[in-house]
């Protein structure tokens, strides 16, 4: 590595630096790991993917089916769109340096002295980020697309040679390409959560380590123990309980449950 770029950045920030892909490797690492042995939004809603598509097959009109569709990759499509205007905005932003140095040093709590090799390289590993949100978010598209497809090619509810087992087969893997499309906008989306911890870093590194910190543990809680995961598992199985904003309105699961004995 040359001298030059080991002095651009501080022992501290090469820490922050290492700690941030750290948590971003294993985060990825973890939850896609732990989706298949402890209940999260990817696992539950796997589920309701598989139902809408067991449901499909028995519909003769199938607009509503498609209408969904469509508003998932209109998602992807805004994000994708949005990640270029902020990349147009990073590129512009590196033909100004020295004017970014003059307004981060009157920052309070900055980190004293930045120079201007360690911004550039901030700024171009923050472009890199996006660049990868940007093709995650294009590959959801594409995706969705064809999910699309899927319902087109969707046997129909009357006809004689789709045997169970081939509508099992097509409602099991239509689930899991509608999965995979899901994934990839959520990894986007955690490129983005990412992105805002690495602006921290512009402040100082300590920060930086902190903001990383704090992503980590709200994409932790949101996937793993929030209460819309709860509400979601409880639309599944009557043996979760969950009341909601409207608690004097809500129907328990042991309600539900005494109601169908």
């Amino acid at each position: 590595m040359p001298e030059s770029l080991m002095m651009a950045f501080s022992w501290l920030d090469w820490l922050a630096l290492g700690w941030f892909f750290a948590c971003w490797a294993w985060y990825y690492e973890y939850s896609r790991r732990r989706q298949r042995s402890k209940r999260c939004l990817a696992g539950v809603m796997h589920g309701y993917r598989y139902d809408w598509m067991r449901r499909l097959l028995g519909r003769e009109a199938r607009i509503a089916d498609a209408t969904i569709m469509t508003h998932l990759e209109r998602n992807g499509a805004f994000f994708a769109s949005s990640t270029l205007l902020i990349l147009a905005a990073l590129f512009g932003l590196m033909g100004t340096t020295e004017r970014a140095l003059l307004v981060l040093a009157d920052l309070p709590f900055a980190a004293s002295s930045p120079s201007r090799l360690g911004l550039e390289l901030k700024l171009l590993l923050l472009i890199g980020l996006f660049i990868y949100a940007f093709f995650t978010f294009t590959w959801s598209m594409r995706q969705y697309n064809f999910c699309a497809i899927l319902i087109g090619s969707a046997p129909a509810a009357d006809e004689k040679d789709s045997t169970p087992g081939l509508r099992k087969m097509f409602a099991i893997q239509a689930a899991n390409v509608i999965d995979l499309a899901a994934n990839q906008f959520n990894y986007g989306l955690r490129a983005y959560y990412f992105g805002l911890a690495l602006l921290a870093w512009f402040l100082h590194p300590l920060a930086f380590i902190l903001a990383t910190a704090g992503v980590v543990g709200v994409l932790f809680r949101r996937e793993f123990h929030s209460k819309t995961l709860k509400a979601l598992a409880a639309g599944r199985d009557l043996d979760i309980t969950f009341r909601g904003i409207l608690q004097h309105e809500e129907a328990t699961s042991e309600s539900l449950k005494n109601q169908n004995k």
